[in-house]
């Protein structure tokens, strides 16, 4: 009999919360999002600046940086929708005519050229120490934290565990405060991504075929 294993088991994140990814070997993930720079229309002067700067924050980190860059294909139905809303209010009926002319084109164009929208983040990683003690396993990582203790019941035990996590956390911040600083000295805007945009980024990555629900137009 041919056995499955869930489809949670390949995945390598235990939860995410309070706006970081906690990995299964407990290490410790932040992500950004970095606004684009169309490095191209910049002058000469503009683009050595820009590159001694980048280069100049590269130099700055002491910690591994990974740069991520997603390309979708655009979504161009919420547009579609927005115009059908816009024909039916619309009281001239030549303008109904065109504004339904155009939507035809825009589809046709969509249909046959591959309009893609790209994103850019950058994931900021933490690994606490203790970890190179306690191994990969939960228990035994957070046994060389967090002393046992005779007493104390359950909530004890929580509040321990997220004094933990608090701490971890404010390092992987530090991180990225240094990230944000460096390449905002290059015109890069960045903004970290909160827990319900992780949850999101991450499903879009592990379903990368999924069919999106169509959109129902209002009535």
């Amino acid at each position: 009999m041919v056995t499955t294993n869930p489809t949670q088991e390949f995945v390598p994140i235990k939860e995410i919360k309070s706006g970081v990814v906690v990995l299964e070997d407990n290490a410790l993930r932040m992500v950004l999002m970095a606004s684009s720079l169309n490095f191209s229309l910049k002058s000469a002067d503009e683009q050595e600046a820009i590159l001694l700067q980048f280069q100049n924050f590269l130099n700055s980190l002491d910690f591994s940086v990974q740069f991520f860059i997603q390309s979708r294909r655009l979504d161009i139905r919420p547009y579609i929708t927005l115009l059908e809303e816009r024909k039916k209010d619309q009281p001239n009926d030549l303008m109904k005519i065109q504004i339904t002319e155009y939507i035809e084109f825009i589809k046709k164009f969509t249909e046959s050229v591959a309009i893609m929208t790209k994103t850019f983040f950058i994931v900021i990683p933490y690994t606490p120490p203790a970890l190179s003690l306690g191994g990969s396993n939960e228990k035994g990582f957070l046994s060389k934290i967090i002393p046992q203790k005779k007493k104390g019941g359950a909530r004890e035990r929580k509040q321990e565990l997220l004094e933990v996590f608090e701490e971890n956390r404010t390092q992987l911040e530090q991180r990225a405060s240094v990230v944000v600083q460096g390449l905002s000295r290059t015109g890069i805007r960045v903004a970290p991504l909160g827990t319900e945009e992780l949850v999101e980024l991450y499903y879009k990555i592990f379903n990368p075929g999924e069919q999106e629900k169509p959109i129902p137009l209002n009535q």
